[in-house]
C-alpha cells in the first residue's frame, strides 16, 4: 500500500488520537530552556520535565510528529549525509508518550497495530529486539502479540562495558530516569545483505530499525543503584523518513516522495542531469535543515547555532558549486520545499521569502571567496606530502574562506584523504575557549535543581500575595533555613511573583516572614515550579514558614505596558507591513520594550511614522484589555495568534484588545490600552539577515524620550539660530566689501553735466540690500554729486538715487527715482537726498536712465 509521506505523518497522528492521545505541535528546533542540547534532536526533548516529574500537564498521552536537526555537538551526522541511505541533517520523528499512564504492554499493542493493521506491513517481515534481562517486554511480544520467539532478540550490555552500556537500554543521562528499550526492525528480504540486530552483519541495510520503544522504569542513582519509578513512562520514535522509504517501496530514505522531488527541483535549478549524483542528495537534504532552523529564529553567525547553520548551507553550497551551479540557487529550494512538506510546511509558507533571502545572502556572501578557497586548497593538495592535510592550513581556510573543517573535509575525503583534525583543533582552541567562557550549551541538565512541588501563580489579580515556602535552595542545594546575608532560590506553593517567560522579565519585590526579609532581584520558572532568585537581607526564614510575598508593583506596572504595547506593535506590524511579520523574540521590562521580527529590508521612515501612528491610535481608542481561558484549537479558531515553536498547554490564555490585537499569552497587561499613555519608537535596525528589530517606549519613558528630544532640538534650533546670524553678517561683510570694490569700478563712468559730477549706471545681478551702502559710498568718494542706479535682479528692476546736500535744492532724489519709475512700470519716493523705487519692465530700464540724464541737466 503505497502512502505519501505527508499521509503516514496523518495517519500516526490520526491513529493515535483515538487512542486518547494529545496531539502536540511540533516544538521549535531550538530547544526551550534547555542548555544541554544544540538542537532538538529527538520528540521526547520538549517534554524532558514531565519525565522528569518538574512538569504536569492537563494530558497523561501525547503525540507529535518532531523536527529534530542533528548536525552539531555529540549527535552530528554531518559527514555521513549524502554518503549513506538513511544518514540527515533534518529528520522528523514520529512519536507516542506516556506520562505515568499506560506502560508495556499498552505501548507495544500500539506500535504492532500501527504497523499491522493501518500501515499493513506484513507481519512476517517485522522482528524485535528487547534488553537481555527484560522478560517482561519479551513475554508480551511472544504470548500476547504472538511472535515468534525467534524473531524476538535479546541484546545485552556491550563486551567491556558499564552495566546498562546496551543499545537496548536508554538513559537521560548518567543518572536519572532510564530503563530498557523494545526496537522494531523491518526485513527488507535477502536480496539485501545484512543480518538482524546482534548478528556479526548487524551493519548491513537488510534489517532496519523503524521503531524505538523506550520503558522509563527506573530512576538511576550516583552510586548505580536502580529505583523503580512510582509512574513508569513510554517514550517511542519512528523516523517518518524510513517508515516511508517502506510504504513506498524503496530501500534508501532518497527515494521518497519528499527527497526524490527536492533533487529533482536541485537538479533544475542547479543545471544537473544525473539525479543518482550524491551532491543532490547532499543539496536536498540541507535545504530541509537550513529552512527549518531559519523559521525557528536561527541565522547564519560564527558561533553556536548560527554556526552550524552556516556551516550546513556552506556545505551544501560547495556541493552546487561542484555540479557546476552558476550563481545563487540554493534559496531557489525553499518553495518547493514548502510544497512537498505538506502539513508540516504551513509555517515554512508563511516565512518563505525571508527563509529565502537569509539563504540568498548567506549564499551570495560564501560566493565572494568559494573560488579563491577553493583554489587554495587544491593546490594544498597538489603539493601534498603524504595523505594527510596539515591543521593550519585547514585553519587558515576557515579563518581567511569561511571553510568549516568538515567541508574542507568532504573535499579532501574525496581525493581519497584525510585533515590533521588535532592540529585544526590546537588552532581553533582560543576561539572554543571563548565559546566556553560564554557558557553555550554546557551545564548538565541533571545537575539542575529539582523541585518536587509545584507553585501556583496568583499575580493576574494583584501584586500582593501568601504562600508557603516549599524548597530553599543555595548554590543548587536543598536546606531548611537561611540566614541573613545568604543568596538563594526560594520556591513557594502560591506566588503572584510573574516567572520570566515570553519575553516578559521576572518580578523583582520582597518576601517575608515573621522572622525575616527576602529580597528578590529575579523570578524564574522550572518545571511547574516558580524560583524567587535574592538574598536575605533580614533576620532568618525555614522551609515550611507561610510569607507574604510583595511584588514591585511600581515596577510591575511598566513591564505591563509595555507588554501590552508589544502586542500592539506586533499587529500593527503586520497590518503596515504585512502578515508575513512573524516575531522572532521580545525583551518586555520595565525601562522599555524590544521587538525582533521577520521583515526583508529596513523600515521606511514613513512605514515607522505610520506604525507609530497606528499603536498610538488604539491607545487612544482605550480598548479594554480581555483575558479568556479556553482550549488550544478554539483559541487558533477565534484568530488568536500564536508564537510558532512556542509551548503551549492544552488550555490557554487569549489576550484581546478590542477587535485589533488577539495573542496567545500568559505575561501579565494593563487593563486597559489607554493606560499605555504614548508609545514612542527610539529605533529600527536589522541584527540579521531577515530579521529586523524595534526597540521603544511606553508611558512616562515615552514622554521623558520626548521632553530630552525637545530639549536637543531646542539646543540644536539655537545653535543653528546662531550660526545663521554670524554667517549672515559674513556674507552682508562680503556684500559690503563687493559693493565698495563696485563703487570704485563705477566711479570710471562718472559724467560732469553743467559743472556737476553725474553717475547714472545699470548694474546686473547686485544685490538690493547693498545698494545703499554703495550710494553712500559714491557720495562720500565723489564729495558733490548726483547718483542713479538701476539695478536687474530676478527679472525685476530696483532703483536709487542719491544727491550731496549742497545739490538737493536743485536735483531731489525722490523726484529722480519717481521719474524712472514710472517708465519700468513701477513708483517710487524719498528724501531729497535718498530714495529707492522698483519696476517690473526691465527692457525699459536702459532709455529710462538715459532720460535720467537728461532732466538731470535740466535741473541743473
Amino acid at each position: 500500500m503505497y502512502m505519501s509521506t505527508d499521509e503516514v505523518r496523518q495517519a500516526f497522528l490520526s491513529f493515535f488520537e483515538t487512542k486518547g492521545h494529545q496531539i502536540v505541535d511540533s516544538s521549535s528546533l531550538v530547544p526551550a530552556n534547555d542548555p544541554t542540547l544544540l538542537f532538538t534532536n529527538a520528540g521526547m526533548n520538549q517534554f524532558k520535565d514531565c519525565f522528569l516529574g518538574l512538569e504536569k500537564r492537563d494530558y497523561t498521552r501525547a503525540v507529535t510528529a518532531q523536527r529534530c536537526v542533528r548536525a552539531g555537538g555529540k549527535h552530528n551526522d554531518l559527514e555521513n549525509v549524502g554518503f549513506t541511505a538513511r544518514h540527515h541533517t533534518f529528520f522528523e520523528m514520529l512519536g507516542n508518550f506516556s506520562f505515568g499512564d499506560y506502560f508495556k504492554q499498552d505501548a507495544i499493542q500500539y506500535a504492532w497495530e500501527f504497523l499491522t493493521e493501518v500501515l499493513k506491513l506484513p507481519q512476517e517481515r517485522l522482528l524485535v529486539t528487547v534488553y537481555q534481562t527484560d522478560d517482561e517486554a519479551f513475554d508480551i511480544w511472544h504470548k500476547q502479540i504472538g511472535l515468534p520467539a525467534e524473531r524476538i532478540i535479546r541484546i545485552g550490555d556491550k563486551k567491556g562495558g558499564k552495566p546498562y552500556e546496551s543499545d537496548n537500554f536508554w538513559q537521560m543521562g548518567d543518572t536519572g530516569p532510564c530503563g530498557p528499550c523494545s526496537e522494531i526492525f523491518y526485513d527488507h528480504g535477502d536480496s539485501i545483505w545484512g543480518g538482524p540486530p546482534g548478528s556479526p552483519e548487524e551493519d548491513g541495510d537488510r534489517f532496519i530499525e523503524i521503531w524505538n520503544n523506550v520503558f522509563m522504569q527506573y530512576n538511576r542513582h550516583a552510586d548505580g543503584t536502580m529505583e523503580p519509578l512510582p509512574k513508569p513512562s513510554v517514550d517511542t520514535g519512528m523516523g517518518i523518513e524510513r517508515i516511508s522509504a517502506i510504504m513506498q517501496s524503496v530501500h534508501s530514505n532518497y527515494e521518497i516522495d519528499v527527497f526524490q522531488t527536492l533533487i529533482k527541483e536541485a537538479a533544475q535549478v542547479i543545471g544537473c542531469h544525473d539525479l543518482s549524483n550524491q551532491s543532490l542528495r547532499v543539496v536536498a537534504d540541507h535545504i530541509r535543515s537550513c529552512s527549518f532552523l531559519i523559521v525557528d529564529g536561527v541565522v547564519p553567525s560564527n558561533e553556536g547555532r548560527g554556526y552550524v547553520l552556516r556551516r550546513i548551507i556552506r556545505r551544501a553550497v560547495r556541493h552546487g558549486n561542484k555540479l557546476g551551479a552558476q550563481g545563487v540557487f540554493f534559496h531557489k529550494l525553499v518553495g518547493p520545499l514548502a510544497e512537498i512538506m505538506g502539513s508540516a510546511g504551513k509555517e515554512l509558507k508563511k516565512q518563505q521569502a525571508v527563509v529565502e533571502k537569509v539563504l540568498r545572502i548567506e549564499e551570495e556572501n560564501f560566493g565572494r571567496t568559494l573560488e579563491r578557497g577553493m583554489s587554495i586548497l587544491n593546490e594544498a593538495l597538489e603539493n601534498l606530502d603524504g595523505k594527510v592535510l596539515d591543521g593550519e592550513t585547514v585553519f587558515k581556510l576557515y579563518d581567511t574562506y569561511g571553510f568549516p573543517a568538515d567541508l574542507t573535509n568532504d573535499v579532501v575525503r574525496e581525493h581519497g584523504l584525510s585533515i590533521d583534525e588535532a592540529g585544526f583543533e590546537q588552532a581553533m582552541e582560543a576561539q572554543r575557549q571563548r565559546a566556553r567562557e560564554a557558557g553555550q550549551f554546557g551545564t548538565d541538565y541533571n545537575t539542575m535543581i529539582k523541585v518536587d512541588a509545584s507553585s501556583h501563580f496568583c499575580g493576574y489579580e494583584g501584586t500582593e500575595g501568601q504562600g508557603k515556602i516549599v524548597a530553599i535552595f543555595i548554590h543548587g542545594e536543598p536546606v531548611e533555613t537561611l540566614s541573613s546575608g545568604d543568596h538563594a532560590m526560594l520556591v513557594l506553593d502560591e506566588t503572584p511573583f510573574y516567572a520570566e517567560s515570553g519575553g516578559q522579565c521576572g518580578d523583582a519585590g520582597i518576601i517575608r516572614t515573621e522572622s525575616g526579609v527576602f529580597q528578590v532581584v529575579d523570578t524564574q520558572k522550572q518545571g511547574n515550579a516558580i524560583i524567587h532568585y535574592g538574598s536575605l537581607v533580614e533576620g532568618f526564614l525555614n522551609q515550611g514558614e507561610m510569607a507574604d510575598a510583595q511584588v514591585d508593583a511600581k515596577r510591575r506596572s511598566a513591564t505591563a505596558l509595555n507588554h501590552s504595547a508589544t502586542h500592539l506593535l506586533h499587529e500593527a506590524l503586520r497590518r503596515v507591513l504585512g502578515e508575513h511579520v512573524t516575531q522572532k523574540g521580545s525583551l518586555v521590562r520595565a525601562e522599555s520594550l524590544r521587538f525582533d521580527f521577520s521583515h526583508m529590508e529596513a523600515m521606511t521612515a514613513e512605514e515607522l511614522k505610520e506604525v507609530e501612528r497606528m499603536v498610538n491610535q488604539h491607545i487612544r481608542r482605550n480598548h479594554t484589555v480581555e483575558t479568556n481561558i479556553m482550549g488550544l484549537d478554539e483559541a487558533k479558531a477565534k484568530g488568536a495568534m500564536a508564537l510558532f515553536g512556542e509551548k503551549y498547554d492544552t488550555k490557554v490564555r487569549v489576550l484581546s484588545m478590542g477587535d485589533f490585537s488577539t495573542e496567545l499569552c500568559g505575561g501579565v497587561h494593563a487593563s486597559n490600552t489607554g493606560d499605555i499613555g504614548l508609545f514612542k519608537i527610539v529605533s529600527e535596525s536589522g541584527i540579521a539577515a531577515g530579521v529586523r528589530r524595534i526597540e521603544a517606549v511606553t508611558g512616562e519613558a515615552a514622554l521623558d524620550l520626548i521632553d530630552t528630544q525637545q530639549a536637543t532640538y531646542e539646543d540644536k534650533l539655537a545653535e543653528a539660530a546662531q550660526k545663521a546670524r554670524q554667517l549672515e553678517k559674513e556674507i552682508q561683510q562680503i556684500k559690503d566689501k563687493l559693493a565698495s570694490q563696485a563703487s570704485s569700478n563705477l566711479l570710471q563712468q562718472v559724467k560732469e553735466i553743467a559743472g556737476v559730477k553725474v553717475l547714472v549706471a545699470q548694474l546686473q545681478g547686485a544685490d538690493n540690500k547693498a545698494l545703499r551702502g554703495m550710494v553712500d559710498e559714491l557720495k562720500n568718494q565723489l564729495g558733490s554729486g548726483v547718483i542713479l542706479l538701476g539695478n536687474i535682479n530676478d527679472d525685476k528692476v530696483g532703483l536709487i538715487a542719491g544727491v550731496t546736500k549742497d545739490l538737493t535744492g536743485q536735483v531731489k532724489a525722490g523726484e529722480l527715482v519717481n521719474l524712472v519709475a514710472q517708465q519700468v512700470g513701477g513708483k517710487g519716493g524719498g528724501r531729497p537726498d535718498m530714495a529707492q523705487a522698483g519696476g517690473s519692465d526691465v527692457n525699459a530700464l536702459p532709455q529710462a536712465l538715459v532720460s535720467a540724464e537728461a532732466w538731470i541737466e535740466s535741473q541743473l
